[in-house]
């Protein structure tokens, strides 16, 4: 018995090998005038902060909190969408940590990473709107949801966060464990766009 402890001791420590990978990494499909496909993983937190706090955080994140529904600011690979009165999703593409940035600010604010909660669609293309629209009721006319307008909304049976990037471009955002539902429908929807 004292033989075989000794011998755990010395033995070297393995350590598993394990490797995260991107829910749906690599899919996308392609239908005349839709172009659905998974983003890069981003880094992101959920901001909540009361309007005397956005001063200082907007400078710590580089960026400035939109005040007013539906809208967002980027800058250098960074975006803020207001989701509600006192309440921002806030996504860096640029390998820049958010929640970091926001460790250093003293004024009132809860900051959350949930950059393995989220994955990113992107929805591109002429049907890019009417893909989208097969399952959600937002409405996506130009002028009432212009580009860096942004809304929590749904899909289907899913709840989303929709960013107009472009006029015919659009980034979706859903949690991991809807990620296969919610790319599905958009698949079947860019095919019925196509028709």
């Amino acid at each position: 018995m004292a033989k075989a402890a000794a011998a755990r001791k010395t033995a070297p420590a393995t350590s598993p090998s394990v490797e995260r990978r991107p829910a749906l990494a690599g899919r996308s499909t392609t239908a005349t005038g839709v172009k659905v496909e998974v983003l890069p993983p981003a880094e992101r937190i959920s901001l909540r902060a009361p309007e005397a706090s956005l001063a200082a955080l907007s400078k710590a994140l580089g960026v400035t909190l939109p005040k007013k529904p539906k809208t967002s600011a980027s800058k250098g690979g960074r975006t803020a969408l207001w989701l509600g009165p006192d309440e921002w999703l806030v996504i860096d593409e640029a390998g820049k940590d958010p929640l970091a940035d926001c460790a250093g600010v003293s004024a009132l604010h809860s900051a959350v990473g949930i950059s393995h909660r989220n994955i990113a669609i992107a929805v591109t293309g002429t049907g890019a709107a009417a893909t989208i629209n097969a399952g959600c009721p937002q409405d996506l006319w130009p002028d009432g949801f212009p580009v860096g307008a942004a809304s929590r909304t749904i899909l289907g049976k899913t709840e989303i966060v929709l960013l107009r990037t472009a006029p015919d471009a659009f980034r979706v955002e859903c949690w991991r464990s809807f990620s296969d539902y919610v790319f599905t429908f958009l698949s079947e929807g860019s095919r019925d766009a196509a028709v």
